[in-house]
């Protein structure tokens, strides 16, 4: 197994690096040159002049490639000229309260979603498992900007229970303080991804209750619930652990809408802020960083995979 992860490590190392030329090669091609696309229409010749210089664009594209990438290896993502702020420093300020919601939403929804999986497979076929499959699909099909305006017109008009607007301090404690605030946000997350997880749950029981080694723990004596929880659990979260590690770029697609609906100052906010704007340095750092993550949740999932399942042979 050593090996097998030593070569994902690479090919993941691999993955960053042609993720990162793919961004090179976005920023090559914006409208008018990376000079006039960040710098704006307005820009006079002698301005283009000297930022194209600065940046090393009158070099040959694999130079401007390895010296783009020696400055990623040192945090260098770019400058944003719309903020006027390093595109580093807007990705630390507002990347900790996009992995706050979409962390919250995660739990919630594994904490729902498993439950409802394994009370589908134990109950598959009847009323009650058809009700849930429907209700799950319903969520899963609505888009999160719809299914985030009828929370707030239900929740914050109708019933006034919560706030139809997170919270908006630039501090991580007061934010998870405003308890009301983030019910709404981080309920339209969760619902949109219960389904997947209750699904790939679900289907995952029914095939480890049909094995070898649940009909032996039954015969031994042991009940329905003890071998769902004891043996069965184990095994059967294995693909929602996959699963877990590749919904990285689904929710930060989902929490860059729920957080413009919101009002929420994370990421996904200033990404939709930027786009508006066209603060190119902006976008393709934040895409990069999402790319990178993707990659990453990819590695961990491989590796926690590996773990939780002994009996996979790696070559």
């Amino acid at each position: 197994m050593v090996g097998y992860l030593v070569r994902r490590v690479l090919q993941s190392i691999l993955g960053v690096i042609l993720v990162s030329l793919a961004t090179f090669i976005l920023l090559q091609l914006l409208p008018g040159g990376p000079a006039r696309a960040i710098l704006g229409p307005r820009a006079t010749p002698d301005q283009l002049q000297q930022f194209i210089t600065q940046n090393n664009y009158d070099k040959p594209l694999f130079v401007q490639f390895g010296l783009w990438f020696a400055g990623l290896l040192h945090g260098d993502l770019g400058y944003s000229y719309k903020l006027n702020q390093t595109v580093s420093g807007v990705i630390a300020d507002h990347l900790p309260k996009t992995l706050v919601l979409m962390a919250l939403s995660t739990v919630v929804a594994l904490v729902i979603a498993i439950p409802l999986g394994i009370y589908q497979a134990r109950k598959r076929n009847t009323l009650g498992d058809y009700l849930l499959t429907g209700f799950s699909f319903v969520f899963y099909a609505m888009p999160s900007f719809l299914l985030a305006f009828l929370l707030i017109i239900l929740f914050a008009f109708y019933l006034p229970w919560f706030s139809p607007e997170a919270p908006q301090s630039d501090s991580l404690i007061q934010i998870l303080a405003d308890g009301k605030g983030l019910v709404l946000p981080v309920a339209t997350l969760a619902l949109i991804t219960i389904a997947a997880f209750s699904r790939y749950t679900r289907s995952s029981v029914m095939e480890n209750l049909t094995q070898d080694y649940v009909r032996t723990a039954a015969a031994n004596g042991a009940t329905e619930g003890r071998i769902v929880v004891v043996h069965v659990l184990r095994n059967a979260l294995i693909p929602v652990v996959t699963l877990l590690g590749l919904s990285l770029p689904t929710l930060f697609a989902g929490a860059l809408i729920v957080e413009s609906v919101f009002n929420y100052p994370g990421m996904g906010f200033v990404f939709w802020q930027e786009a508006i704007v066209r603060d190119y340095p902006t976008l393709l750092g934040v895409t990069l960083v999402v790319a990178v993550a993707t990659v990453v949740g990819s590695l961990l999932a491989d590796i926690a995979y590996a773990v939780l399942d002994p009996r996979v042979k790696y070559t």
